[in-house]
């Protein structure tokens, strides 16, 4: 069995995958005060309520755009499983082509996305993912990223609302039933959500408009199910994409 570990801004996400299949995953709030005897048995735990054991694991890889926890998580893998885990990064092969002025700049999490979505949908491709920040990034046909965009997440942008102002309160980031807000809260959810997916819709919209082919597109990441099947400018939203990159890559490596 693989480990497939996405170190996030936000969270960590660890995927459990039995050859092609994913059989378990977990979500933790990423800390870069937990201990690797933290993570450790966090991962013991995890693999124990899937039924698995840390004899069952054959590797680990991990795609982190968070330097400051590698050290000791990368440390819990090699202490409770004995492994040392492959790193997406530099030197990794991933059979995807990077034509940006900075390619070492693009986020180990964004390169294994677009491996998922081109070898899983096929290519050109445009993939979204809607996490901490909101990322698009363009595979051409030939499997080269080319071109990508970064903007606000929901989360952050509605953190920032509630935050900086004084009379406004935490809301659940949710589809609300109308845009007829009849509330602080509802008004809010709706101003958020409208907001947001109008963004998604022009963006997607003005890719179309100056890249002059047709593509599809691909989302993912936690805060993609809210707007799934909300707008047909979307073709695809899978949440396992990451983890899906993430074993095409290390079957490349090992």
């Amino acid at each position: 069995m693989l480990v497939a570990v996405d170190i996030g801004n936000t969270n960590i996400v660890i995927g459990f995958l039995d050859g092609e299949r994913i059989v378990g995953t977990y979500r933790i709030t990423t800390k870069s005060n937990h201990t690797s005897d933290e993570y450790g048995l966090m991962i013991t735990q995890f693999l124990s309520l899937s039924g698995f054991r840390p004899d069952d694991v054959e590797d680990v890889i991990i795609a982190s755009v968070v330097p400051k926890v590698m050290h000791s998580f990368r440390s819990s893998i090699i202490k409770f499983l004995g492994l040392n885990p492959m790193v997406v990064g530099p030197g990794i092969r991933t059979g995807i082509n990077i034509r940006i002025d900075d390619p070492k700049s693009l986020g180990s999490d964004c390169l294994a996305d677009c491996v998922g979505a081109y070898y899983t949908y096929g290519g050109p491709v445009l993939v979204a993912d809607f996490g901490t920040a909101t990322t698009f990034n363009y595979v051409d046909a030939k499997g080269t990223i080319t071109c990508g965009l970064i903007t606000t997440g929901i989360r952050t942008a509605a953190a920032a609302l509630w935050g900086e102002t004084a009379q406004l309160p935490e809301v659940e980031i949710t589809k609300p039933k109308s845009i007829l807000a009849t509330g602080t809260k509802t008004a809010m959810q709706a101003g958020l959500y409208y907001n947001f997916l109008g963004g998604i819709e022009r963006t997607i919209r003005q890719f179309h408009d100056e890249l002059h082919e047709p593509f599809k597109v691909v989302a993912t990441g936690g805060l993609g199910r809210v707007f799934e099947g909300d707008t047909d400018l979307i073709d695809v939203y899978d949440p396992d994409l990451i983890f899906k990159g993430m074993s095409l890559i290390y079957d490349r490596n090992r």
